[in-house]
């Protein structure tokens, strides 16, 4: 009888384990598709709201007024909405510097010092992306960004005929200046702390995430390689948001282009460089 009785407990425990592996397995699994949903879950959220990761827009009241000496607040009509944009305008300049800014802030945070563009006697034109400073609408694609900043230069270009014509990209806006650049080759790009692609980017600092997720490739150095005019890139060496491997790219694709680098640079700062705003006046004035 002891024997039957050990061979019982023998077997209970057995049966025990075997409940308990299984139950293991179970909960490993149930684990993992919760994983797996929660992971889908935030491929969908990343996919439906991009706009909110990549434009960081600062609104302006339609009240607000710029105070700038020799800048106009100007009106860019484009499909359901109205641009803003900011003309500082010179007696007899030489040419136009058409400025497309980064991914946060409005005109009020990127044009604060005109000095620049007076010491080289360029006139400057600034737009506002949807949503941004006092422009309306909203980013809705990447094909409707690119049309907006195209009405907007068709809207000025014309005025300087026969005159320099720069284009201007400063972070998030180098694609967006590379893109316009190629289409209309203009007599010099400059692109300040440029990314070669949005998705190479993407897959650097989020090498979890499928790049075909993104709806914005904002592709740099795809644009790049059919411009035929002059590029200027400029870049900090300490820059930890867009390594400065990004220019370096763009400067194999495009020979012509030539690339200013900042020791101790980062990737706000650059403009706070003497050798920025000594470059970039050089080679205004040299054009």
């Amino acid at each position: 009888m002891q024997s039957m009785a050990a061979t019982g407990r023998a077997i209970d425990r057995r049966r025990y384990a075997a409940w308990r592996r299984l139950s293991w397995r179970r909960l490993a699994a149930l684990l993992a598709a919760l994983a797996g949903v929660v992971y889908l879950a935030v491929l969908a959220g990343i996919y439906v709201f991009q706009e909110r990761l990549i434009f960081r827009p600062e609104p302006l009241p339609a009240s607000y007024r710029f105070v700038l000496a020799d800048v106009h607040e100007r009106r860019i009509d484009v499909g359901g909405a109205t641009l803003s944009a900011l003309h500082l305008q010179l007696p007899d300049p030489r040419g136009v510097v058409f400025f497309l800014h980064g991914n946060s802030g409005n005109l009020a945070t990127w044009l604060t010092d005109t000095e620049l563009y007076r010491a080289a006697n360029y006139d400057l034109f600034m737009i506002d992306y949807r949503s941004y400073g006092k422009s309306s609408g909203r980013i809705e694609s990447e094909a409707q960004l690119r049309a907006d900043v195209l009405a907007a230069w068709r809207g000025v270009a014309p005025q300087y005929a026969g005159k320099r014509r720069v284009i201007y990209g400063r972070s998030l806006g180098t694609a967006l200046a590379a893109g316009l650049a190629a289409e209309v080759q203009p007599d010099l790009t400059i692109l300040v702390s440029p990314y070669c692609s949005m998705a190479q980017l993407m897959h650097e600092q989020y090498p979890l995430l499928p790049t075909a997720l993104l709806r914005y490739p904002l592709a740099t150095c795809l644009d790049a390689s059919q411009l035929r005019s002059p590029l200027l890139l400029v870049h900090g060496e300490a820059d930890a948001l867009i390594p400065i491997e990004h220019s370096e790219q763009l400067l194999a694709v495009a020979p012509q282009a030539m690339l200013l680098r900042l020791p101790g640079a980062g990737h706000a700062d650059l403009h706070r460089f003497r050798a920025y705003t000594d470059a970039l006046l050089t080679t205004l004035k040299t054009l």
